[in-house]
């Protein structure tokens, strides 16, 4: 072997062969260690961003270190280095200071109401539909339910909430719940697990508009619908105005019930789609001017350019870019900007997934618990949701069957096989058990 790069495959082959380690992993993580320099005592990488560091340092360092030792005979420290490093930590230091920051964005503390949202071709069906509604003096639209959809980032919750602020504005008596599915999930569970339901009832069946985000995290869950089918139908009997919003259509949540979907469907249905660049710029400058800041167009431009797809990051960017200029005292540039896009791009990368995570989501699928399938119980429902998680965590994680195994109670690696193999032949046969899996995952990232 004569360079670090050949000493590098040699490794990754040894980590597929020998560990299991899937080759999802190996694309995603292994392949954005760039090699730097081997010797001795040190194998040295540069990688893009801290996240990409962190989670390979836990999930993969002792694995590395091995396959290591047994391609090149010496054991060696495993070193990763994130590039342009310094600019990271200055930008990191200037998060830190949290005081000083909080000063600086009193001004930002805008809400988030009809007037400082931006409207372009990508979402003006669904503005106007949302202000039809919170219109509509406290009796329900024509849109009834409004059901909005669209990618996460692109304003959804701004609009839910703005619907809240108009409606409050124009009739202050008005019952206005607002929820997200998720919470609304854990509130069932809890009230059936304290016998306290009739008390959830009355809260939400009581609403004179009710405004639920992310519905699609109650499908699957079959105490969770059917609470929410009764409520749906008593507040839509009644002339309660229902506002609904998902990562998808209905047609595509497919673990919700079909008697659940076609109610979404009585209503009107408006998405909301990845903003064009007139648009973006708009955002920018809207954002720029809440935080009293100026921002050279080629600037607003560049970032208009690179965050395409998340109004977040637009807002992150202006931020962030207001930090810089006051914290550390730099003029705004477009190489500053592109360092800025940089971190935000690495501040949205999902935070690390976690095993814990994934036990959690699949046991509220089939109605058990965490413990439950860690355990060594083989009851019907518990085994197919520990093969389902055991699937799931592979799907999403890429850790190896070996660190799986340890995951689930300390089970061997035949037995993690073993439900992977039970599970990749039953969705084949199974597109209902596909289904549930498709919208685990889904679930799981959107978190």
């Amino acid at each position: 072997m004569t360079s670090f790069n050949e000493v590098f495959e040699s490794v990754k082959d040894y980590c597929r062969t020998t560990k299991g380690i899937s080759e999802v992993a190996i694309n995603t993580w292994f392949n954005a260690m760039q090699p730097v320099d081997l010797d001795e005592s040190k194998a040295i990488f540069s990688i893009s961003t801290e996240f990409q560091k962190n989670l390979i340092i836990k999930n993969y360092e002792e694995i590395l270190k091995e396959a290591f030792l047994n391609t090149i005979g010496f054991n060696v420290e495993i070193i990763i280095k994130v590039e342009n490093e310094d600019m990271e930590r200055e930008l990191y230091q200037a998060e830190e200071k949290k005081a000083e920051l909080n000063t600086i964005f009193e001004g930002a503390k805008y809400e988030y109401t009809f007037d400082t949202f931006i409207v372009g071709s990508s979402n003006e069906f669904a503005y106007a539909a949302c202000t039809a509604v919170a219109n509509s003096n406290n009796s329900a639209s024509t849109y009834n339910p409004l059901f909005i959809h669209g990618p996460s980032g692109l304003g959804k919750t701004h609009l839910l909430t703005a619907i809240a602020h108009q409606a409050k504005k124009n009739n202050p008596n008005i019952s206005i719940v607002y929820v997200s599915g998720e919470t609304f999930t854990n509130e069932v569970i809890e009230a059936i697990s304290t016998k306290t339901t009739m008390r959830l009832r009355m809260k939400y069946r009581n609403a004179d508009l009710l405004l639920m985000d992310d519905v699609q995290f109650i499908a699957g869950k079959t105490s969770t619908q059917e609470e929410f089918f009764h409520t749906f139908n008593e507040l839509h009997q009644f002339g309660k105005q229902i506002v609904l919003t998902s990562d998808r259509p209905p047609k595509d949540i497919k673990t919700l019930e079909d008697r659940i979907k076609s109610r979404f469907e009585w209503g009107l249905m408006a998405d909301i789609s990845i903003p064009e660049f007139e648009t973006r710029v708009a955002i920018i400058k809207r954002k720029a001017e809440l935080l009293d800041l100026q921002i050279p167009d080629d600037v607003v431009e560049h970032i208009a350019t690179k965050l395409k797809s998340n109004i977040r990051q637009l807002e992150g960017a202006v931020k962030k870019l207001k930090a810089a200029k006051h914290l550390l005292g730099t003029t705004m540039t477009v190489a500053m900007a592109q360092s800025i896009i940089k971190d935000i791009l690495t501040d949205s990368q999902p935070a690390p997934i976690t095993v814990e995570n994934i036990i959690t989501e699949v046991a509220s699928i089939y109605n058990v618990t965490g413990d439950d399938i860690r355990s060594g119980k083989r009851t019907g429902q518990i085994s197919t949701a520990r093969k389902v998680a055991i699937y799931v965590v592979r799907e999403i994680t890429g850790l190896s069957q070996d660190a799986i195994g340890k995951e689930f109670g300390g089970r061997d690696h035949s037995t993690v096989v073993y439900a992977l193999n039970s599970i990749e032949s039953a969705i084949k046969k199974d597109q209902h058990l596909k289904e549930i899996i498709d919208d685990i995952v889904k679930n799981i990232r959107n978190k």
